[in-house]
């Protein structure tokens, strides 16, 4: 697998015009933040179609809330979901190990076309799942998840996608950052050589649809939150081929 990585031609790893996608994504997160903050009913009623109301105990206050969001505790979720958040680490893994066997064989010469990529899909994650949502939005956004609202059973009141005036205090709601790192990996799909596309390719697929799936499902997060979180890591993957591809030694460009 290596050797196709090391021989990819230079015109079948370009990615086309990097910074027309970046604008383009980076527009279209900015659309859908305004559509989920002007219509929040949009994530109430999706939140609402997978909650299931239940009877409250006696002792709660009169017009309390009681439920539950019945996939959270599925099986079949909790194990698919143990399976799904390894992947990005997996995916780590291959890429560093890419960048690592390149430099031992090309030597002075290992900042190839595809190793240039495989940087720039780390520093999308370290730099869009890992600070900007995990440590930045997640730390300071103040919404609470679904399952910690009013309206679906918890105590906090709810607050439309990018209000930042919620009650949560940490690891809030505002963005997923497991949808983030699904859409990671989707972008991972153009990194593989064309023989690899099929039989990695769907797979990476699949399972970039089906993280943030499930946390809406499980109450985990509002649809908002996991929409914006997935496709912000294309505007930042985006982001960074554009560097590469501006600032990058031409010898070295996709």
């Amino acid at each position: 697998m290596y050797e196709d990585y090391v021989a990819y031609p230079k015109r079948a790893a370009s990615f086309g015009r990097p910074l027309a996608s970046f604008l383009a994504l980076s527009a279209l997160w900015c659309l859908l933040l305004l559509l989920f903050n002007r219509f929040p009913q949009i994530d109430l009623s999706v939140a609402g179609s997978v909650f299931t109301n239940g009877p409250c105990a006696s002792a709660d206050p009169v017009g309390d809330v009681c439920g539950m969001f019945g996939y959270d505790r599925d099986r079949l979720f909790v194990n698919l979901r143990s399976i799904t958040l390894v992947l990005p680490y997996i995916a780590v893994v291959v890429l560093l190990a890419v960048i690592y066997l390149s430099w031992r064989k090309l030597g002075p010469h290992w900042r190839t076309p595809k190793v240039n990529q495989c940087v720039a899909a780390l520093l999308s994650l370290a730099i869009g799942c890992g600070v900007i949502v995990n440590l930045i939005l997640k730390a300071f956004s103040g919404r609470p998840r679904p399952r910690d609202t009013d309206l679906f059973g918890g105590v906090f009141n709810f607050v439309e996608a990018g209000s930042f005036a919620g009650q949560c205090l940490k690891n809030c709601s505002f963005i997923s950052g497991e949808s983030s790192s699904a859409g990671w990996l989707l972008c991972l799909v153009l990194l593989l050589p064309p023989r690899w596309r099929l039989p990695l390719g769907v797979p990476l697929a699949v399972a970039s649809i089906i993280m943030p799936t499930m946390r809406v499902l499980t109450g985990a997060h509002y649809l908002s939150d996991a929409v914006l979180g997935w496709l912000l890591s294309l505007v930042i993957f985006a982001a960074m081929l554009t560097v590469f591809e501006i600032f990058g030694p031409r010898s070295a460009r996709p």
